[in-house]
Formats: structure tokens, C-alpha cells, sequence
């Protein structure tokens, strides 16, 4: 397989705690710098705090019962390596992001279904799946869907109609795309790379993500892809892993991005749980 090397003078994504930093020094990865779960309870920015709202964004002739009032039935997540899974990922942070209440169900790194998920062996993605009053939700756009509409207060889609539409359609472009990036960068939390020479087409993908942060960064203001925490976070955040483990140059702006996903107490949650995994997979552990 040929590689070329990229050649941006952008620099090398940094993953400490320094967020909104004037200047960032490419540097060596300490994911261990990231795996402190810091204390306190957690503050989840919300659209329309304090109001109801229809799931598409109309006014809503009565009151929606609050996510507290739906979780009332025991929510269970089903996920596979912490590590590895970049879907699992995804699920868990959008039901983290909803505010939830959930029990995580782990499969074993050994489960066919789960080694097919996460070599990309499966047509059909079925990890993560969310369990929930009854109901059995799998792939992460419809678990992003669903909370929408259980948890509507809880901002994961924005509460404007035009931006819901970018948010759909920037989730949808991550979910279905980017096979380039998927085979080449596979997500391994516990792994370095630096200097890893990306595949040409992999950098097709890489650039055009970063348009898609630019563009949203601009438009929306930022911190986050679409001001405050959406769902569009969850789904790219297993990039920003990604960027890291495989020591991608980035400019300054998508680094700043980058660092504020990593230092959201979710994330490094998920990061330190990682690094406890005792499973490897050799497939996905090779020597680039």
C-alpha cells in the first residue's frame, strides 16, 4: 500500500489540559495526562434550559416530560472494547450528553459480533445499542434521535431548524463516510504513532473533516461544532482520538477543538477506562 506523507506545516495535535491556548508546540502524547475523571458533578449545556420544545423545534402544545420523568425504567447500554470501538463511543457519549441514567452492558472483545464490529467485518453495525422503557435502539443515529426525543432538553440537536439540518447532516456524513480514514487510522487509545505516514486517500478524508470543523467553528462561533455540546460532538469525537494516536498536523483553531473534546470529563473518563482494558486485538495493534 503506498503512503504519502503530509506535508502541512500545521502543527502536531497536543492532547494536556490548555485550552484556548494562543500557541501550541507540537509535542509528545501523555494519554495518561487525560485519564483523571475530575470530581464534581457535571454541568451539561442545554438549549432552552427551563422549557419544553417539540423534537422538531415547533412549540409544543403541552409540556414534553423531562428526561428524569422518561428514564424512570432502567436504560442499559451495550458496548464493546473501550479501546477500539469507535461506535461504542459515540453511543455512550450521546446518552451521556442526554443525561441518562444508564447501566453499561460490556460485550468481551472475543464475541464474533464484536470483533466483526470492530475489524469493519460487519455489514451491520449493532454496537453500541441502547435498551431503554421497552425499546431496543441500535446505530448511533438513531440513538441520537431517540434521546432527542426522550431527553428534549437536553440539546443534542440544536433548537434552530436550519442548524438542526446542518447538525443531521454533518452526523450523517461521519456515520456513512470516511472509509479511507476508518481502515487506515483505526481508533486505539492506547497507541502512538508518531510520524505515521497517512495513506493519500485518508488524507482526502482528514481534510475534509477539518473543513467540516472549520466551517462550523465559524459559523456557529464555537466551543463546540455547533456552539454548545450537540450530538455532532459525539460523533466526531472518536477523530479527534484518531488525530492523536496517529500523530495527524493540525492548524491551531482544530487543535483548540480537538483539546476541548479530550478535556470534557466524559472523554477522559472513557480514556482512562481504556487504558484498564486488559483485551488486545493484534489486528488492530500492528506495528505501522
Amino acid at each position: 500500500m503506498h503512503h504519502e506523507e503530509y506535508e502541512n506545516k500545521a502543527i502536531a495535535m497536543p492532547i494536556d489540559d490548555a485550552i484556548g491556548v494562543a500557541a501550541v508546540v507540537a509535542r509528545s502524547v501523555d494519554w495518561h495526562g487525560l485519564c483523571t475523571v475530575p470530581g464534581g458533578e457535571r454541568n451539561l449545556p442545554r438549549f432552552g434550559a427551563g422549557t419544553h420544545r417539540s423534537v422538531h423545534g415547533l412549540r409544543a402544545d403541552r409540556p414534553e416530560p423531562t428526561c428524569e420523568e422518561t428514564s424512570m425504567a432502567n436504560a442499559t447500554l451495550t458496548i464493546s472494547s473501550k479501546n477500539y470501538s469507535s461506535w461504542s463511543l459515540r453511543g455512550w457519549l450521546l446518552v451521556k450528553f442526554s443525561g441518562m441514567p444508564f447501566e453499561e452492558v460490556a460485550m468481551p472483545a472475543d464475541d464474533p459480533g464484536a470483533r466483526a464490529e470492530l475489524l469493519l467485518l460487519s455489514p451491520s453495525i449493532l454496537v453500541p445499542c441502547l435498551f431503554h422503557d421497552g425499546i431496543k435502539v441500535w446505530d448511533t443515529l438513531a440513538i441520537a434521535e431517540y434521546l432527542n426525543e426522550v431527553c428534549p432538553d437536553a440539546g443534542l440537536l440544536p433548537r434552530e431548524r436550519a442548524e438542526r439540518a446542518h447538525c443531521r447532516a454533518i452526523c450523517g456524513e461521519m456515520h456513512s463516510g470516511f472509509a479511507a480514514l476508518r481502515s487506515a487510522l483505526p481508533m486505539n487509545l492506547k497507541a502512538h504513532f508518531p510520524g505515521f505516514k497517512v495513506w493519500a486517500r485518508a488524507q482526502t478524508d482528514i481534510e475534509r473533516i477539518v473543513t467540516i470543523w472549520h466551517e462550523c467553528l465559524a459559523q456557529y462561533g464555537g466551543p463546540y461544532l455547533f456552539g454548545e455540546r450537540t450530538c455532532a460532538d459525539a460523533m466526531f469525537a472518536p477523530v479527534v482520538t484518531r488525530f492523536v494516536t496517529y500523530d495527524v498536523k493540525l492548524d491551531a483553531d482544530i487543535v483548540a477543538y480537538g483539546e476541548r473534546i479530550l478535556a470534557m470529563p466524559e472523554m477522559r473518563q472513557w480514556i482512562a477506562d481504556a487504558q484498564r482494558e486488559a483485551e488486545e486485538i493484534d489486528e488492530l495493534d500492528i506495528e505501522f
